[in-house]
């Protein structure tokens, strides 16, 4: 079994000792002696979970800078729609390959995705290392023809998804309410029940889908679900800004979790008042996201953490909303529970999924808070060394092949949009 002991790391203020064995952390103390397969001296960093971006596209990484400065219902169908109809398994693999890159150079161990052709995606993760779970998109847009089309692909893919590493879980990814029929919706989560899968779904995310709802169903979104009977702790919801107060108690009730994105929130205007403080009180599991990089241009989860905490301070006029170590949470531990790993903290039996961050750096100095630090001062650019899985994916900032993955990535961006 390969083992790995990081000596002198920074954790929780004091100087220990790491010792992993196989995929999971055996032992934490101070002065380890244990022989392992490969030991790093941590000296001058500390040690943090790997981070868990909640809602993303990773394939979408190849439309960063193409449809900027728009709204989101002309964005949707005038610029990605018509392009990803184009994308074929290589562009979506490479796209892939150069997120997991991204991520894994900004300290991302886990990602929940949502994109058609998963089997790509699912390449690679496997060859970048990561954990993810997927989540093949669907549209039926009312046609009833398309909703059995819809279900079937489903199932296919499920059964697909059997074939896929061990650190990769299948999940059910019906794209919104104003995309996906009610009836689909229904079957989904019998399917998800039957067959125990998560569900991750767009909802409440702009005025205009709430006002809509109201229209087409006489129901506001999270009322909508309610009455489908499509609530449940299966259910992820990606943004979740439009909703009232009897809503939170709602998700509550059904243990629905729910992903904050700050970026794509604020750049295609959504809107600024996600209602952190509600859902945390209310007990919702709030977990933090990037969305793709068509609408936050990264996928920096240290850059989301500020901006989600900043902003909750900002439209409230309250410094103490949102506080560091909430959004760190968000980003790391309930993360991790969401997606039903034993990971998001620095504990024996957790999975070994690990950042060590470069105290030596301007953002670490002075150190007085370093969650303080990690969150308001840095950004991606402090992650030296990521573990996924026990498994060494980067150290000293260098992702083996990172430059081969640049260089195909781009070329096939520019073939994709000119295709």
């Amino acid at each position: 079994m390969d083992t790995l002991l990081i000596k002198n790391v920074l954790l929780d203020g004091k100087s220990v000792d790491i010792y992993i064995e196989g995929k999971y952390i055996k032992e934490i103390g101070i002065n380890k002696d244990r022989e392992a397969n490969r030991i790093i001296d941590a000296s001058n960093k500390a040690l943090i979970p790997g981070f868990v971006n909640g809602h993303t596209h990773a394939a979408m990484t190849l439309f960063r800078g193409f449809a900027d400065d728009m709204p989101l219902t002309p964005w949707l169908k005038d610029k990605i729609w018509p392009n990803e109809a184009k994308m074929t398994q290589n562009d979506i693999y490479w796209g892939s390959k150069l997120a997991c890159l991204e991520m894994i150079k900004s300290g991302t161990t886990t990602f929940l995705d949502m994109y058609p052709k998963i089997k790509a995606t699912a390449t690679a993760v496997k060859e970048m290392g990561l954990r993810a779970v997927l989540s093949g998109v669907c549209f039926d847009h009312f046609n009833s023809q398309l909703t059995e089309q819809c279900k079937i692909e489903c199932e296919r893919t499920f059964r697909l998804s059997e074939d896929f590493c061990d650190r990769i879980t299948f999940a059910l990814g019906p794209h919104a309410i104003y995309t996906v029929s009610g009836t689909l919706l229904k079957w989904l989560d019998k399917f998800s029940q039957e067959n125990n899968l998560l569900i991750h779904l767009h909802l409440a995310e702009t005025e205009e889908e709430r006002e809509n709802a109201l229209q087409q169903f006489g129901y506001t979104p999270v009322r909508y679900l309610y009455q489908l009977g499509v609530l449940s702790p299966r259910l992820v919801i990606a943004h979740g800004l439009f909703i009232d107060s009897d809503e939170i108690k709602m998700l509550a009730d059904y243990g629905v979790k729910v992903v904050h994105n700050p970026a794509s929130n604020m750049k295609l205007g959504s809107g600024a008042e996600f209602r952190f403080i509600e859902m945390k009180e209310n007990g919702v599991n709030v977990l933090l996201g990037t969305d793709g990089c068509a609408s936050s241009n990264n996928l920096d989860m240290i850059e989301a953490m500020k901006l989600a905490s900043l902003l909750g301070k900002a439209w409230r006029k309250n410094p103490e909303a949102v506080t560091a170590e909430e959004i760190f949470a968000a980003a790391t531990a309930n993360g991790a529970s969401a997606l039903r790993l034993k990971a998001g903290k620095i504990a024996p039996g957790y999975l070994a999924d690990l950042c060590l961050v470069d105290l030596k750096q301007a953002a670490f100095t002075p150190n007085f808070n370093f969650i303080s630090n990690i969150v308001y001062a840095a950004n991606g650019s402090c992650i030296d060394t990521v573990i996924c899985n026990g498994k060494i994916l980067m150290e000293n900032r260098h992702v083996p092949g990172e430059e081969e993955i640049l260089e195909n990535a781009s070329r096939i961006a520019y073939n994709l949009v000119t295709r």
